[in-house]
């Protein structure tokens, strides 16, 4: 990856912490509901055999043969929780259980690693590029299409991340860098042009020392 890639990359990580236009970042969901393909890695203290991550099946229980008769989609976290520590105290009876969801996004378009990843909460949509590598040399970052639901909007990683930037990602998200469209004079000729002139006056320079 070069350098430009790597600093791209680096602040999609970082800058999505809040608006640079000073609007305020979307809240969390306080309560987030699990899907089927979803996952939930769980911590049971003392018990590695019952730690992992595991994934939410079609009929909303776990796939894990301790796990299954536990149904987690479609209910609160906090009851998912509740569930998870009444089936575990056949096992312990002071159980100390630490739950977190890992939510199904699928990052797509002019990434350099497009796929499914399952991704922890609060992870921002501009995070989510990141971890997939982040753009590719054709991906235009002003433009990428958030497709939730039945709804779509297209969020600006480039110009501050108004209104959308800070959006965290949710269950079922597809993320879709848009592809540039063709040649351009200004990017494509009079950029790389004007660096090649200047760098060649550089040398030029530096060998009349």
């Amino acid at each position: 990856m070069s350098r430009r890639n790597m600093c791209v990359v680096a602040a999609l990580l970082i800058a999505p912490l809040w608006s640079a236009s000073g609007q305020r970042a979307a809240r969390l969901p306080s309560d987030p509901v699990l899907r089927p393909g979803d996952a939930l890695r769980i911590t049971v203290w003392r018990h590695l055999e019952l730690s992992g991550e595991f994934v939410v099946a079609t009929d909303s229980t776990l796939l894990h043969p301790v796990y299954q008769v536990v149904r987690v989609a479609g209910v609160p976290l906090t009851v998912v929780r509740d569930r998870l520590r009444g089936l575990l105290t056949s096992y312990e009876q002071d159980v100390q259980v630490v739950i977190e969801p890992l939510f199904s996004v699928s990052v797509e378009g002019e990434v350099r690693q497009p796929n499914l990843y399952r991704l922890p909460q609060g992870t921002t949509i501009a995070q989510a590029v990141a971890l997939a590598g982040g753009p590719t040399d054709a991906g235009r970052l002003n433009k990428v299409h958030l497709i939730r639901r039945d709804s779509e909007v297209v969020v600006d990683l480039a110009g501050g991340y108004a209104t959308y930037g800070a959006l965290p990602i949710a269950s079922g998200d597809q993320v879709v860098v848009a592809r540039r469209a063709g040649f351009n004079v200004v990017r494509d000729l009079l950029v790389p042009v004007t660096s090649l002139t200047a760098a060649v006056a550089a040398v030029f320079a530096y060998s009349r020392r």
